[in-house]
């Protein structure tokens, strides 16, 4: 019981911050369109599905992938608590020019400070490090599945992004992306 309080917890916390934030955003001038926002939304939500829900745990889904220990568990949780915390300090960043959907914003401007300067995608690394976290801290093959499916998902959103991007900045963005890191931080 107490260890699902520490894995769940950073995800209640990673929820509340969204949903305040959302209302502190810039008005959109431009978006993508209804049928890739929820096309790509779709593998994310069966994803999560897959990852928090223990009823898909059917045949060799609901099956450990390796002897459960201590040992697994805490570099779970840690992993957890470090991706939202990315998460939630990216979203902070980004400020008003943040979207659920991948928009241009009034007088959008290319956000290069905190975990910007080292990734282009920091919100989707965090959330992708805390579903490993998950995955790990739940040990069974359904998270599994359901990691493939976010990363996936995140990834085909980032590189949406970075066409919009792109079209909006140019050359700006182009040497963002040469100083940056896609989901994983340039060293």
């Amino acid at each position: 019981m107490v260890w699902s309080y520490f894995t769940e917890l950073p995800w209640f916390i990673f929820l509340a911050y969204w949903i305040i934030s959302a209302f502190k955003t810039k008005r959109t001038e431009k978006k993508e369109s209804f049928a890739w926002r929820y096309g790509v939304m779709f593998f994310e939500l069966i994803g999560f599905n897959f990852l928090f829900n223990g009823s898909l745990e059917i045949g060799f889904l609901a099956h450990r992938i390796i002897p459960r220990t201590l040992d697994l568990r805490l570099p779970g949780v840690a992993l957890i608590w470090a991706g939202i915390s990315l998460s939630i300090w990216a979203r902070w960043h980004l400020g008003e020019y943040w979207s659920g959907r991948i928009t241009i914003k009034e007088d959008h401007k290319l956000i290069r400070t905190g975990p910007y300067s080292r990734l282009r995608h920091p919100i989707y690394s965090g959330l992708d490090l805390a579903a490993i976290g998950t995955a790990l801290e739940i040990d069974r093959w359904r998270c599994v599945v359901g990691l493939c499916l976010i990363i996936v998902g995140f990834a085909i959103k980032a590189k949406r992004e970075e066409a919009l991007l792109s079209q909006q900045f140019g050359g700006d963005f182009q040497e963002h992306v040469q100083q940056t890191g896609f989901l994983l931080p340039h060293l």
